[in-house]
């Protein structure tokens, strides 16, 4: 089997494992309160308190433990990390179907922010098969698997639910993560050289440790910051859009998930396919420029649209949004030696992890915030705002969003003058 082949069969696996931890991250959203209902016996207000809980778990799991596999990747190499994560993974959502209480959802929601983090394992494993000219356009088909993922798992969820009980869906990702793991087992390849391969060091196995590792590569730094300003502003959608479209266009529950599904599929195809068309035409840098201009501008749009028409027209030019993140990934894993590509990848997953914490908090007060003007807002025994907001504006989260990813612009802008623009470009010459 040629080399192109093997690349292609591997590339195809971390497709399909991301997939994957994307389709069971779907597959919960409708079936979650059932089961929460089921175990406690309670109402879905009760239910819907323990889904925060489950979320925040989640999150910060991923968080923890993101940069602790991309290190471990650098030291013990991709294959063992990838398969191991894949099949505990997979484990643990049969302790999801069959859990018994709410102890053990807990455990079981705690497993899965741990071995859902083998992104970074993914994203580290693309480095290394790919060529610097290649790496968005591959960083951008994991992309879209997170894309068709967000189509899939909650179809998956609802109708498999619908039909054969809450925790069916649950075994059903267990046996495609377990039947990967054997298609893995036998023809993944291992891609770091044991000379690329670095001691595991604690200190540097979490997010604040290899970003101050990373003061080597200065322009490593504020490309991250872009990323974090982008991605907190990237949870307005998830966090606030169901409460968002039920109150501006009175949309119900269905409606709602059709558009959900149409922004999966725009980005699917935006980042499974333009991207390799995009990418190489702008360079990686000119790539992150264009998409955060579009997402400054979309989701201002998204904070003032009246009609809901109007969104479906935003959706196929917001979906070019989607190219930030794999450009971005692709200016710094250029600016990194190769042994510390899992590092790089760990931190990037980390500020992720860690915008999933904070953005949803922050969108959802927001909207809280600016939805009911006059009323009190309050964050549990927290008080945040006494009398409420002094204007009705259901879309300040958007247009907190749109400020967001225009600082994301602007520190990129200031921050990375001197990294390459074009592959096989000579870097710019800064101001």
């Amino acid at each position: 089997m040629g080399e192109a082949s093997v690349s292609r069969n591997a590339l195809a696996f971390i497709f399909i494992t991301v997939l994957i931890n994307m389709t069971g991250f779907g597959v919960i959203v409708p079936v979650m309160p059932d089961l929460i209902m089921e175990i406690t016996g309670e109402g879905r207000a009760y239910a819907a308190q323990w889904g925060g809980i489950l979320s925040v778990v989640y999150a910060t799991m991923q968080f923890v433990m993101s940069p602790i596999l991309g290190g471990l990747s650098d030291r013990f190499g991709r294959r063992p990390i990838i398969l191991g994560s894949l099949i505990a993974y997979s484990l643990d959502f049969v302790l999801l179907a069959v859990a018994p209480n709410l102890f053990i959802l807990v455990i079981a929601r705690i497993l899965s922010g741990a071995f859902s983090a083998t992104f970074t394992t993914a994203n580290a494993y693309i480095a290394d098969i790919s060529p610097p000219e290649k790496r968005a356009a591959n960083f951008g088909l994991m992309g879209a698997a997170f894309g068709l993922g967000f189509i899939v798992g909650p179809l998956i969820g609802g109708v498999v639910g619908e039909a054969y009980g809450a925790r069916a869906p649950f075994f059903l990702v267990a046996g495609l993560g377990l039947t990967n793991f054997v298609y893995g087992s036998i023809f993944l390849p291992e891609t770091l050289a044991r000379e690329n391969r670095r001691p595991f060091d604690w200190r540097r196995a979490n997010m604040l440790g290899s970003l101050t590792q990373f003061r080597k590569y200065p322009e490593v730094l504020p490309v991250a910051l872009s990323v974090f300003l982008f991605q907190i502003g990237h949870w307005s959608f998830p966090s606030v859009w169901a409460y968002y479209a039920g109150e501006k266009f009175a949309w119900s529950a269905k409606e709602i998930a059709y558009s959900l599904a149409a922004v999966g599929l725009a980005a699917a195809i935006v980042q499974g396919g333009l991207t390799r068309i995009i990418t190489p035409k702008l360079g990686e840098r000119g790539a992150a420029f264009m998409s955060l201009t579009i997402a400054t501008l979309v989701y201002g749009f998204y904070g003032v649209v009246d009609e809901g028409w109007m969104v479906y027209a935003l959706i196929p030019i917001g979906a070019f949004a989607g190219l930030t993140i794999p450009s971005l990934q692709g200016v710094m894993s250029r600016a990194m030696p190769a042994d510390v590509q899992g590092e790089l990848q760990g931190a990037v997953a980390g500020i992720t992890g860690l915008s999933m914490i904070i953005g949803p908090v922050v969108m959802t007060q927001a909207f809280a915030a600016f939805a009911a003007p006059g009323t009190p807002v309050t964050l549990g025994p927290i008080v945040i705002s006494a009398s409420g907001a002094p204007v009705y504006l259901p879309g300040a989260p958007f247009f907190l969003a749109a400020l967001l990813a225009a600082l994301a612009l602007a520190t990129l802008l200031l921050g990375v003058r001197g990294a390459p623009t074009a592959p096989g470009e000579a870097p710019a010459a800064a101001e």
